[in-house]
């Protein structure tokens, strides 16, 4: 179901704690500081019946509390127990904790009834009386089983009958093979232990029935000799066969063996009675003979089996009630019935109650004087006897007090003195136990004292209750009185003081937040105490998780977002169908989701999503449903068709059912009913919702509103969507009665100081319940008896004029009509008009903690003078002038606000080395009181602002020129400036900081001896005697020495490098701007620069916008390459690495937004990287490198000269020869553009020779054979002869063809061998 909201496990335990710490904080027993004089109490005990395991130690508890601490005794056996004497028993030093030490001894020696006593000056306590009891696991008494011989179908009973036990034994049965003998309706357990056959079947024959019985405390089980069953069919067998079975064996032959009516194996009979105790468990059993095997049923008589109480257990042949009260008892009737018949059994249940506890007596605390009761109110059946004990010894036997009376259940203690203190017993018993209670009685003369603890923080939910803590003690017993914002809490119907002290509001709402004071009294002093509350906003699922209708193998996302208090944090926990999710990783749990991928049949189920805080929590679920894959074609689905048929039943004067017949769902389940009304007498044609109800209804039950005249439609909702509205039903007119509600949102407000405005939200015509609607309208004072009416008529305010400045009135609204008139109207609270408060603050004092801070102190103005609720207080303080300048352009007054009742507050943000003026004014929500008398004060110097209008200027290769101005903002005596400069490298490494200095009266400095061609950065800060202030940062760069380097060629734009341009002005770039300075309105980037060298370029600018969003992006010019980009990471310059020499480059600077949109751009620049001219140049002079080239150029020569000879020695290649030498020639074809054949080319040596060029075309023709073509002649018309040799000409490329004689008919020109060397 969508969205259905769940409380079913996290809620109901919370539900439970929130009630147990309510219950505590209401009921909560007196206690007595420890550090007063008390009797002693009882605090920790064994139980009454202590079995003990013989194997270890027995320890018996015995602790208690009193002033001056108890000591202890014991008895046991009714006699005392001396512990020194034994010395197999210790007490624990400071508590009368027993334990004794049963080695070598036997655990029997102690058994016994014991009981402590703690005691001093005060009075005696006494524990219960703890019966020790060793734990027994006999053994089972040897016997011989002889086997049993039945008949089948009838009944049989195997008795276990195990030995007796402490604590009894639990009986299983089972087989050799330490297998549970199986147990149906036919075959089961009785509660004795015993195993009954309702009919035995052949398949019952076997040796190994086995009785076990285990012993709990000892953790031993014994088992029963094995019990062999054979089951005859007698009417099968003939007598020698029968015979044979029976020797030896016990024959169950008595009972019927065919189909019969069922009659009851135990209880036996028609009627039996049993007992049992009140607040136990009832155990009825019923087992039945019969065949076919009979069904067990039960009733009460004359009544219901107790709702939610009892269970059925062992195939309904047992009944258990739990906590069972005096309505359990009566006849309970068990029914067995088969096809033959049934017998039915009526076992009265007789209750009985063993004593307990209405009132169980109480701690007293008494002043001298004062009289006080001890009441012990215990009830039980039959009714319990009553016993007084005082200080353990009875209270019949002790001396005769005359100002106590004992009548039966209550002790009167009348005219205490002091040292009358004592403990006393009460012991209430009856034949089924008993029960004993000690409470003293201390007289005392003691003030108040709170114990909450001070300052405590409570935390509630609104609309939650809320309980404020107030323990207190004193003799007599204090007063308890609440107070809120100094206002009396008394009790009403928002708050109620619990007789503990406790205070208790109803119904929290955040305008309950703020600080309570609980006070104390009695005749001896008062003590108070403040405890403060918080009330939280609720947690609400605001989304929640929908109904889910996927496919196999897909996923599914159930949402689960939450609304709550910012100062809880509520965690998340899913559940599927109430329990854990699977520990699968495909349920992924995110922060407000659960996502399950893969989804599987095996998901299908309910999910509840549960956001839980320390304080409360909300749930929501929806059901997942696994639907196959469609295939193809993919069935249609359409809304629902709307129902039909409407018709109106059942009709009253306050409900009306209505019925209806589903239309077509269109391949989609209907989810969801909606019905919808017309009130045709108030809102005629208007249609609004009314009530859902589930897709599988088709009838709904319609709470109606007297007065209305109603139509109804109904529309359906499926899967894809809601359908049209069905025809609407006949009109239902309702009668008119007295209204059923009164108007909400009840506001007292004051507008003026002498009225007072009440508001409230009409009724809407579905709610008048009748003609005539009017307003009963009352007021009167807050505790006055008359009331002020009036009765109106269409308003939904009252202005009550004349009424006293701000005072409590009492105001109900109360709807009335024709009919009679509302419920009665709850009492709504408020005040009359403010009017602005009559006294000014006094006593203020300013305390200057800074230059830019001051405290300020005041008292605050007498409640009774503010006239409405104090809101607080306005200080309004104005600068009037710098001490330093001696301006007097005062600046406007500021105004800081100090909400509530604060009497000091803090000015921050002041002028340092200022004259200012401060005044104080309350205000409430009328207005401000007058102001305070006008306080002076005086601010100390701080640091100076920045220096403003710096700028950098060269004046020659090693000298820069820094220039400023004063700073805006001196704030005290200027003592001088603080010079800083540093060189930094291209990667902003920065060298050594360098400072100088200069006094006030300087606005320039000039730095010689830099180094020149090198960026620096400068910081520059103002100096007062308080400290330096912010520094100003600049950079430079200092002339660049054209010696050295020769300046690229720089163009704005694109196109060719122009001429040379003049040095560039070293750019400047500042970091920091003068406080309060605006950006300019033009283009973001200025003084953008260039410096070039051989494979780098430095480009540096001004920029105004953010430091995070700029790059640089450079291109080769008449390149169609994408513009590379680099980040220029917050600083004003960057070096581009990697250019290449001679190479022309375009460049700009762009600035992108967060979306890398560009928003601000330069023009783009021409910078030209300039050749290796120079190094070439310098190197061509060196003697060594002219040396070199000539001796190259000799070797040269030679080798020119050893060419020609053999050139001439040549002859012609015939081509027939040269492919007689080779296997396998390849020819090349013919070229296209002249005829020609191609060269041949040996597949050996196609590489070309190392230092030699490649082809024009870039490309080495690799082939199979070992010679072509391709290596004669570098082109001229080759021609064949008549004998098929080749009459053209070859160059000689190869060693291996010069040795063979085979030459080129053309010398190597020198041109290329020169270039072969380069």
């Amino acid at each position: 179901m969508d969205g259905k909201r769940s409380c079913s496990l996290c809620g109901g335990a919370m539900m439970i704690m929130m009630m147990m710490m309510m219950i505590s904080h209401m009921t909560s027993a007196l206690e007595v500081p420890l550090d007063l004089p008390q009797p002693p109490t009882i605090t920790n005990q064994s139980p009454k019946d202590y079995i003990i395991d013989p194997r270890e130690n027995i320890n018996i508890f015995c602790e208690a509390k009193g002033k001056p601490h108890p000591s202890f005794s014991w008895t046991r056996n009714g006699t005392h127990f001396d512990v020194e004497k034994d010395p197999k028993v210790v007490m624990m030093p400071g508590t009368g904790n027993l334990v004794i030490d049963i080695s070598g001894e036997k655990a029997e020696v102690y058994e016994g009834v014991y009981q402590c006593i703690a005691r001093n000056e005060h009075g005696s306590a006494v524990s219960n009386n703890i019966v020790i009891r060793q734990s027994r696991s006999p053994l089972w008494s040897k016997e011989k089983n002889e086997p049993i011989t039945v008949q089948r179908g009838t009944s049989l009973i195997l008795q276990c009958r195990p030995p007796a036990g402490l604590p009894p034994p639990i009986i299983f049965w089972m087989d050799n093979n330490f297998q549970r003998l199986p147990q149906n309706s036919r075959v089961s357990q009785a509660l004795n232990g015993d195993l009954y056959f309702s009919n035995v079947i052949m398949e019952d024959t076997r040796n190994d029935y086995i009785c076990y019985a285990r012993f709990p405390h000892t953790q031993t089980i014994q088992q029963k000799q094995p019990i062999t069953v054979k089951v005859l069919d007698i009417e099968a067998m003939n007598d020698t066969v029968l015979a044979a079975f029976l020797n030896g064996s016990d024959f169950w032959g008595d009972s019927p063996s065919g189909e019969r009516v069922p009659s009851f194996l135990h209880p036996p009979g028609m009627e039996s009675t049993t007992m049992v105790l009140k607040g136990d468990t009832l155990e009825l059993e019923c087992i039945a003979d019969g065949l076919p095997t009979p069904n067990i049923s039960w009733t009460k008589v004359n009544g219901e089996l107790p709702s939610g109480r009892f269970s059925f257990y062992s195939f309904q042949k047992t009944l258990k009630i739990k906590e069972v009260t005096e309505a359990d008892g009566g006849d309970y009737r068990c029914i067995a019935k088969n096809r033959m018949g049934s017998s039915q059994h009526t076992i009265t249940v007789v209750v009985r109650a063993a004593p307990f506890w209405i009132s169980a007596p109480q701690n007293l605390i008494l002043a001298p004087k004062e009289t006080g009761n001890l009441t012990c109110d215990v009830d039980g059946n039959p009714k319990p006897t009553i016993t007084w004990s005082v200080n353990g010894n009875p209270i019949e036997s002790s001396h005769n007090d005359p100002s106590r009376k004992v009548s039966d259940g209550v002790i009167t203690l009348s005219d205490v003195q002091t040292g009358s203190s004592a403990v006393y017993q009460c012991n209430a018993s009856n034949d089924y136990g008993y029960l004993l209670a000690n409470a003293f009685v201390s007289v005392l003369a003691e003030p108040p004292r709170v114990l909450t603890s001070l300052n405590h923080e409570y935390s509630v939910i609104s609309n939650s209750r809320a309980l404020l803590d107030c323990a207190s003690f004193g003799s007599p017993l204090p007063k308890i009185t609440w107070f809120k914002d100094s206002q009396s809490i008394l009790n009403s119907d928002l708050y109620h003081i619990h007789k503990n002290g406790t205070l208790e509001i109803n119904v929290a709402q955040p305008q309950n937040s703020g600080k309570y004071t609980c006070i104390a009294s009695n005749n001896l002093g008062n003590k108070e105490n403040h405890v403060h509350l918080q009330v939280k906003e609720p947690t609400r699922i605001i989304r929640q998780p929908e109904y889910k209708e996927v496919q196999r193998n897909s996923i599914a996302v159930f949402e689960c977002k939450v609304k709550h208090d910012p100062t809880l944090i509520p965690s998340m926990i899913w559940l599927k169908d109430n329990g854990e999710l699977p520990d699968d990783p495909r349920f992924e749990v995110g922060s407000d989701s659960l996502t399950i991928h893969d989804v599987t049949e095996d998901d299908e189920g309910t999910y509840t999503c549960i956001r839980n805080t320390t304080l409360d929590q909300d749930s929501a679920s929806a059901t997942l449903t696994v639907v196959e894959a469609t295939p193809t074609p993919t069935m249609i689905l359409e809304q629902p068709d709307p129902p039909t048929d409407l018709e109106l039943t059942d009709q009253r004067e306050r409900s009306v059912r209505l019925t209806w017949t589903p239309g077509d769902e269109h391949n989609s389940p209907i989810k969801l009913f909606l019905i919808q009304y017309e009130d045709s007498l108030h809102e005629p044609g208007v249609w609004l919702n009314m009530t859902e109800v589930s897709g599988t209804s088709t009838t709904a039950q319609l709470e109606l509103s007297p007065y209305v005249y109603y139509s109804f439609r109904v529309l359906a909702l499926n899967g894809v969507g809601l359908s049209e509205s069905s025809d609407p039903s006949r009109q239902y007119r309702t009668n008119p009665a007295k209204p059923d509600v009164n108007p909400s949102d009840v506001e007292v407000s004051g507008t003026s100081p002498d009225t007072m405005t009440i508001s409230w939200r009409e009724l809407s015509g579905l709610e008048s319940n009748g003609p005539g609607l009017q307003y009963k309208v009352s007021w009167r004072m807050k505790d006055a008896e008359q009331w002020t009416t009036v009765t109106l008529a269409n308003v939904s305010q009252h202005v009550v004029t004349g009424t006293p400045t701000f005072t409590l009135y009492e105001v109900t609204v109360q709807a009335v009509n024709d009919y009679g008139e509302g419920p009665r109207p709850e009492v709504v609270l408020g005040y009359s008009g403010e009017n602005s408060p009559t006294v000014a603050p006094e006593n203020v004092k300013v305390s200057v903690q800074s230059g830019t801070e001051a405290e300020v102190h005041w008292e605050a103005v007498p409640l009774s003078s503010v006239r409405g609720r104090l809101k607080g207080y306005k200080v309004t303080y104005q600068k009037m002038r710098s001490l330093h300048k001696q301006d007097y352009d005062r600046e406007n007054p500021q105004v800081l606000i100090f909400s509530g009742e604060e009497t000091v507050g803090r000015l921050p943000d002041l002028h340092p080395y200022s004259h200012y003026r401060l005044n104080i004014r309350a205000f409430n929500g009328h207005g401000d009181g007058p102001s305070s008398t006008d306080q002076q004060f005086q601010t100390p110097e701080g640091v100076p602002g920045p220096p403003t209008n710096v700028n950098i200027r060269n004046l020659n290769l090693d000298s820069l020129l820094v220039e400023w101005t004063p700073p805006l903002e001196d704030n005290g005596h200027l003592t001088g400036y603080l010079l800083k400069y540093q060189p930094i490298n291209t990667t902003e490494e920065a060298g050594l900081l360098k400072e100088v200095l200069l006094p006030a009266n300087e606005t320039s400095y000039t730095l010689d001896k830099l180094t020149h061609s090198t960026h620096y950065k400068f910081f520059l800060n103002a100096m007062t005697e308080t400290g330096s202030g912010p520094a100003v940062t600049k950079e430079a760069f200092t002339e660049v020495d054209e010696a050295l380097i020769r300046h690229p060629a720089v163009e704005a734009g694109k196109g060719s490098a122009p001429p040379s341009p003049p040095p560039p002005t070293p750019p400047v770039t500042q970091s920091l701007q003068p406080p309060f300075q605006a950006p300019p309105a033009g283009p973001m980037f200025g003084n953008v620069n260039s410096s070039v060298k051989e494979d780098h370029a430095v480009i540096s600018w001004e920029y105004l916008g953010p430091d995070g969003n700029v790059y640089v992006e450079y291109v080769v010019d008449n390149s169609k390459e994408p513009w590379k980009t680099e980040f220029v990471n917050g600083t004003r310059t960057f070096q581009i690495r990697g250019l290449k020499p001679g190479m022309s480059y375009r460049v700009r600077l762009v600035a992108k937004d967060h979306s890398d949109a560009t928003i601000h751009s330069t023009q783009e620049m021409l910078i030209t990287v300039p050749a290796m001219t120079n190094r070439q140049a310098e190197i061509a002079t060196q003697g060594w490198f002219i040396g070199l080239m000539c001796a190259i150029a000799l070797l040269i020569l030679v080798l020119l000269i050893v060419c020609f000879i053999k050139r001439n020695k040549g002859g012609k290649y015939p081509v027939k020869e040269k492919e007689d030498a080779h296997q396998d020639p390849e020819i090349q074809p013919m070229k296209e553009d002249d005829g020609t054949f191609g060269e041949y080319s040996d597949t050996e040596d196609h590489k070309p020779l190392k230092g030699s060029r490649t082809p024009s075309n870039g490309t080495v023709k690799k082939d199979d054979s070992d010679d072509s073509l391709v290596d004669y002649g570098e082109g001229g018309d080759g021609q064949f002869n008549e004998d098929g040799s080749f009459i053209g000409q070859y160059s000689g490329k190869k060693e291996k063809d010069t040795a063979e004689g085979n030459e080129s008919s053309e010398a190597p020109s020198p041109v290329n061998a020169m270039n072969s060397f380069v």
